[in-house]
């Protein structure tokens, strides 16, 4: 070795060094170890392959700027969960005290494995697969799991926004057509369409005139081809977005991130002026305390934060891998988190406002709802025409429904024909209601009046509470809440197609950002590692998707999309994440990647992101694993299917055959993980590590040392003890062949896991 070598100089100086032999080597030309004359791997030189991996590591794509990469991260982590999933959560989960277990979990996990995420795309400047390969190179089926989990999130996700795009081009219409139900000849006589009349119009429209739904997962039903042409919209869409990498998907994220906040605002002021909105807003942040003590909200929490981030799906990683290496990626884990955190908070007032307004007019339909040409009585009481007669004023006439037999069921009918027949006395009926404006305050104080004096016989009248907070309570999630709930609302609406446009132009722009970013993690990592062509491969992998992702628009596609939702990414994920952590944390070291982290950003990050990181992420998650999987074991796996015949939803459990697809999707999305731990652990692929490549490049030399531990570098180049000093003359040995041990394998001595010395080789030392 020369003595002025970097390397030669610092084993002579007596000065301390606590450099790692990454950081020695940091400023030496990188050259290929299988163009030298010392290329000891055995493997055959491919000069094309060799100059675009130099072509690659030299112009890989950047951002723009710091805005655009920002607005792609804003875009990716907040998509349609924070519209439907979170103020559910929030609903369900006791209001305001929700958010003190969900802002916790996001400091002490979210936050932190956020960070982590951007820190090692950004360092190591490769997608998932090259990232983890390099950390731990035995762990590298992490970056093929989390491909496989992006590949079936993919799947089911665009299916999404392709709904919101029909949805949308059915918006430009007056009235809106799930406004009202479809009337249908029977004969001569137009009647309402059964199914419609049995439930609303909204539900309707979304069962039958969306999806066509089958009732069951079993019957497949055949393609639904007004699906189809959404989903290949919906595909195309997302491949012209990511056809030219960050280039193109980049740009397209200006929009599709700021638009949804600009229709999540005028949605609030919207929201704010309707009759009701503060009742939604005061239901949905009044706390229930004692649900804090619940260790399922807690539960719950943790996995919306995990999947709110888009932790372990590989797109954080290969975002921030097109960062400069000094960019402050602490900043941004922090900014993105909380921005993700509020946007949440925004859809929250948005929803519960407009559900506000909506319960206050599904409650005023439960007490005055009235069909006036047919005035019906429970079985035993008179008919109609005995009762004393009734005017109505022109608002309830508004709130009347076209099933006479659910009219004939409201309650302050019920109420009038009891009084005509004596079977509620007149003096029952406090002196200032009128009947003819009946409010839902006058109706709960006659009903409470009726339920004490009539105690005994109070259940046989059939009268309903009508409360407001039973209609706020009922919990509305996902599709549910997008396209039947908040579309119901929308119909109430001053300019109804207008809000209905913007809402659905909303949905599509949170999916697709959330897709460029999901496919961001399948793209980055494969051209990464493989060196195809970018849009060859971009193209190509759309297609295949949507040949796939025609499963999920045939008739039965609903429950296919609800079986990988909850099945395809939530475990594995979670084993992903957990795995992520470890291998930082307790394979590449803690200390060493908090060194590396303060020599990138130019200052030492946080001590707690140091104990977050080795201990308390990783016995959060596996808490949370655990939990995931005694949930699977607690609750069969079913879902809801929608009864044609009886209008209804009812819970199924999936068939055997259904059951095995669930599984194999659990076990096909781990799969990597211990596949190629047991290829690399027993040698029977190549991994890199244990060796140490020395190459020429120009008269210099480089070392990949990326698989060095702390210790072992140290005795590797700067240890003070001679006997622990590497031998500097090479040890003859063979090589074996790629079945056996590396040539660069040494042989177990006290000094560590190298050796004494270097397996090399055999050159004259005059040649170094």
């Amino acid at each position: 070795m020369p003595k002025n070598s970097k390397v030669t100089q610092r084993e002579h100086s007596s000065e301390h060094v606590t450099e790692s032999v990454a950081d020695l080597l940091a400023h030496e030309e990188p050259v290929d170890y299988k163009r030298s004359v010392l290329n000891v791997t055995g493997e055959t030189w491919d000069k094309q392959k060799d100059g675009d991996e130099e072509l690659d590591a030299e112009n890989r794509p950047a951002w723009n700027s710091k805005l655009q990469y920002i607005l792609a991260q804003i875009g990716y982590s907040v998509g349609l969960g924070n519209v439907w999933r979170f103020p559910y959560l929030c609903q369900k989960n006791g209001g305001g005290a929700y958010l003190v277990p969900y802002l916790v979990l996001l400091i002490i996990i979210g936050l932190p494995l956020f960070f982590l995420e951007l820190a090692v795309g950004q360092r190591i400047r490769r997608g998932s697969i090259g990232v983890w390969n390099y950390i731990c190179p035995r762990l590298g089926g992490i970056g093929y799991a989390s491909c496989l989990v992006c590949f079936f999130v993919g799947l089911y996700y665009n299916v999404i926004i392709g709904w919101s795009i029909f949805y949308f081009f059915k918006s430009f219409q007056y009235p809106l057509p799930w406004s009202e139900c479809p009337i249908v000849k029977n004969g001569s006589v137009a009647v309402v369409e059964t199914e419609c009349e049995r439930s609303s119009a909204t539900t309707y429209f979304w069962y039958r005139e969306t999806l066509d739904i089958s009732n069951s997962i079993s019957e497949s039903g055949g393609l639904n081809w007004k699906m189809t042409l959404c989903l290949l919209v919906a595909w195309s869409l997302v491949g012209l977005a990511m056809i030219k990498g960050i280039q193109s998907s980049g740009k397209v994220m200006y929009f599709s991130s700021l638009f949804p906040y600009v229709v999540l605002v005028c949605f609030l002021v919207r929201g704010l002026l309707l009759r009701g909105a503060v009742d939604g807003i005061m239901h949905m942040f009044t706390p229930k305390l004692d649900k804090m003590l619940d260790p399922q909200v807690w539960r719950e929490a943790a996995t919306q934060v995990f999947f709110a981030l888009g932790l372990g799906f590989g797109g954080v990683i290969a975002f921030s891998s097109y960062n400069k290496q000094d960019n402050n990626c602490h900043f941004d884990a922090t900014l993105v988190s909380f921005i993700n955190f509020f946007t949440s908070i925004l859809a929250t007032l948005v929803v519960f406002a407009v559900l506000g307004f909506k319960a206050n007019i599904m409650n005023e339909k439960c007490v005055v709802e009235v069909n006036p040409t047919r005035l019906v009585t429970s079985p035993g009481f008179p008919p109609v025409s005995t009762r004393r007669s009734v005017h109505l004023s022109a608002r309830l006439r508004e709130l009347l429904c076209c099933t006479p037999e659910a009219a004939g069921g409201r309650n302050a009918e019920k109420i009038l024909g009891y009084l005509n027949t004596n079977v509620l006395s007149h003096d029952l009926i406090p002196p200032h209601v009128n009947f003819s404006h009946l409010t839902a305050k006058d109706y709960n104080e006659m009903y409470r009046v009726i339920m004490t004096v009539k105690e005994g016989h109070f259940k046989e009248l059939g009268l309903d509470a009508c409360l407001l907070e039973d209609e706020l309570d009922k919990s509305v999630q996902g599709t549910g809440l997008a396209f039947i709930a908040f579309t119901e609302a929308m119909t109430h609406f001053p300019a109804s197609p207008f809000w209905s446009v913007m809402f659905f132009l909303m949905l599509i722009n949170l999916g697709l950002g959330s897709m460029i970013g999901t496919m961001s993690g399948i793209t980055t990592p494969i051209i990464d590692t493989f060196k195809v062509r970018k849009e060859v491969f971009t193209v190509g992998s759309c297609i295949f998707a949507f040949v796939v992702g025609l499963i999920f628009v045939q008739r039965s596609g609903n429950y296919f999309v609800t079986m990988f939702d909850d099945y395809s990414a939530t475990l594995p994920l979670t084993v992903v994440v957990i795995l992520e952590n470890i291998a930082v944390a307790w394979i590449y070291g803690t200390k060493k990647f908090m060194q590396e982290l303060t020599e990138m950003l130019g200052f030492r990050p946080y001590q707690f992101y140091y104990y977050t990181w080795k201990y308390v992420s990783p016995i959060c998650m596996a808490v949370l694993m655990t939990a995931s999987i005694i949930q699977l074991g607690v609750s069969p796996p079913g879902y809801s299917a929608w009864i044609r015949e009886e209008a209804a939803e009812k819970f199924l459990f999936y068939p055997t055959w259904a059951m095995a697809i669930l599984i194999s999707l659990i076990i096909l999305a781990s799969l990597p993980l211990p596949l190629v731990f047991i290829l690399r652990q027993f040698h029977l692929v190549s991994d890199g590590s244990n060796a140490l490549s020395v190459t020429y490049k120009k008269g210099r030399m480089m070392k990949d040392i990326s698989n060095l531990e702390d210790n072992d570098e140290t005795r590797f180049i700067l240890s003070k003890v001679p006997s622990e000093t590497p031998s500097p003359m090479p040890t003859h040995r063979s090589y074996l062949g790629p079945g056996s041990n590396s040539p660069m394998e040494m042989s177990s001595a006290p000094n560590g896991r190298y050796g004494s010395g270097y397996l090399l080789a055999s050159t004259p030392e005059s040649e170094l």
